[in-house]
């Protein structure tokens, strides 16, 4: 029977076990999400920065990245936020499956898209961590050196998250991190070890 092009996969003949004794650990994804501004991206590169010093294989994803590139025909309703975190979980788990520590930041607004990769990496029995960078509205204001929630209130940018877009909050994050609260180095110091301990032990 012909293979179903829509349907078909190829599965490489180098194992997950395989990929683990090249890279010394299994794959995973790592999901930072919050509000533009939080620390997200400071995060991811500070985490990737850490694990690298380790030798571990590390790819980031980060969301305004991706909209200059895979998901450039995108825009921002709830359908294209949508379709772009789906991209986005499908080329995590990729990396993942290749034994790569995937770091996405991406704003990722609404909980049931999250879970939606989350779900996806579980089923297909690959480790996801999501990390809620938590920050005040007020703080991501005026942390915003692309001014782009001035924009946003005076209309020139419309459907921005936490403006005139709703954020979901998670629920259960894996960690949540208080980014108000405390520096970077510290929130990447208290990220490294975490991973270390979910991953590693």
């Amino acid at each position: 029977m012909k293979a179903d092009p829509k349907t078909a996969r190829i599965n490489s003949t180098i194992t997950r076990e395989d990929r683990k004794k090249k890279w010394g650990h299994h794959g995973a994804v790592i999901w930072f999400t919050g509000l533009s501004g939080s620390g997200k991206s400071t995060l991811a590169l500070g985490l990737e920065a850490r694990l690298h010093t380790q030798g571990i294989a590390t790819c980031i994803l980060d969301g305004d990245t991706l909209r200059n590139g895979l998901c450039s025909d995108l825009g921002f309703s709830a359908r294209d936020r949508k379709e772009n975190i789906r991209r986005t979980g499908e080329v995590a788990k990729l990396f993942a499956e290749a034994g790569f520590i995937v770091i996405g930041a991406l704003i990722s607004p609404f909980r049931e898209d999250r879970e939606s990769v989350r779900h996806s990496c579980v089923r297909d029995h690959i480790s996801f961590i999501e990390v809620f960078v938590d920050a005040p509205l007020e703080i991501c204001e005026s942390r915003d050196p692309r001014g782009l929630y001035a924009r946003a209130r005076s209309g020139e940018i419309i459907d921005f998250t936490g403006i005139d877009s709703p954020y979901e909050i998670p629920e259960h994050p894996d960690l949540r991190l208080l980014t108000n609260q405390c520096s970077s180095l510290e929130a990447i110091e208290e990220l490294y070890h975490f991973v270390q301990e979910w991953l590693f032990h």
